[in-house]
């Protein structure tokens, strides 16, 4: 677990160490399958794939706003974003004096929090380590591809069922880059498959805010790998669905349905075991109250294409 795949010597004075993040890189992998797969089903179902590579650009930029927007809003990270730009003294980074003298900031000896040196007005959208939530991403996609459908009359319920299996394929890269920047790590256990993450990781540092352990330069506690239990998740899903379900499907839009709903339960129970920083509402994490609404909205949607697929069969609505 690192959260960089390489650190390179740039050689040149005022540059630094070239960093390939580890989290960056696995989200780009689920990317490039994108990239690879969509012109090629494209094909098969007679659409342009110029018209399908705008898609994936597309749906990208609106996907990493997306999950970059819930990131900041219900993480929790709102107003240090705000004041890291306007006044930096607003904001503690819970690290202690030495990382503060590391990264040039204000040591604050009363506090026993460091504050930024100076303001930052980009520092929201610096996503190379990581902050992002993955259904904020699914969500402003989504409202995305709505719009993009209705504009060049793609087959929505064929669209959807492709990206039912390929977006659990890509989730499954991501959190992968997840486990490797040591994000999104779960609670404390003492079983077997318990994973200690490395000194100074996300959550060594938890451990160490919850007084746990004495200082967050040294391992954390064993916990659960619950970017691993989603990737297996996810793996489990696309496999479901590409395999078994996809050519059982009894009418287009099934497939997304499924696997969609699969995924919101799945979700929903391993955000109990969960510890990161997340937000949360009525007792219930961001995320699951996300895959409440996702599970009803995917039952109103099973509805709607299986009607309207009904309605093809039946000649009073043509297929697109």
């Amino acid at each position: 677990m690192n959260p960089s795949l390489f650190r390179l010597d740039s050689g040149v004075d005022g540059i630094g160490d070239l960093i390939l993040p580890s989290y960056f890189s696995m989200v780009a992998i689920g990317f490039i399958i994108a990239v690879i797969v969509i012109p090629r089903w494209a094909k098969r179902h007679g659409i342009d794939s110029r018209v399908m590579i705008d898609f994936i650009i597309w749906m990208a930029i609106f996907g990493l706003l997306g999950s970059r927007l819930l990131h900041i809003i219900a993480d929790g990270h709102f107003w240090d974003y705000v004041n890291v730009c306007i006044d930096p003294q607003k904001v503690d980074w819970k690290i202690d004096a030495r990382e503060c003298r590391q990264m040039n900031g204000v040591w604050d000896a009363a506090k026993g929090v460091c504050h930024p040196a100076e303001t930052n007005c980009l520092a929201w959208a610096d996503i190379t380590n990581g902050g992002l939530a993955f259904y904020g991403g699914f969500l402003a996609a989504a409202l995305f591809s709505i719009v993009f459908v209705r504009r060049y009359q793609l087959p929505v319920g064929k669209l959807v069922d492709m990206g039912g299996w390929l977006l659990m394929l890509g989730l499954a890269w991501g959190r992968m880059g997840c486990f490797l920047g040591s994000c999104c790590f779960g609670a404390r256990t003492d079983s077997w498959f318990g994973v200690v993450f490395p000194r100074s990781s996300s959550a060594s540092r938890y451990h160490w805010e919850q007084g746990l352990l004495a200082n967050y330069r040294t391992e954390s506690l064993p916990v659960h790998p619950t970017q691993v239990y989603e990737a297996l998740v996810g793996i489990a899903i696309a496999a479901l669905a590409y395999f078994w379900l996809r050519p059982r499907k009894k009418f287009d839009g099934q497939v997304f349905c499924v696997a969609s709903i699969l995924y919101a339960v799945a979700r929903f129970l391993l955000e109990t075991v969960r510890r990161d920083e997340r937000g949360g509402l009525f007792g219930f994490s961001t995320s699951q109250l996300i895959a409440m609404g996702i599970v009803v909205c995917c039952i109103l949607l099973w509805r709607y294409f299986s009607e309207r697929s009904q309605r093809i069969v039946d000649g009073t609505e043509t297929a697109s």
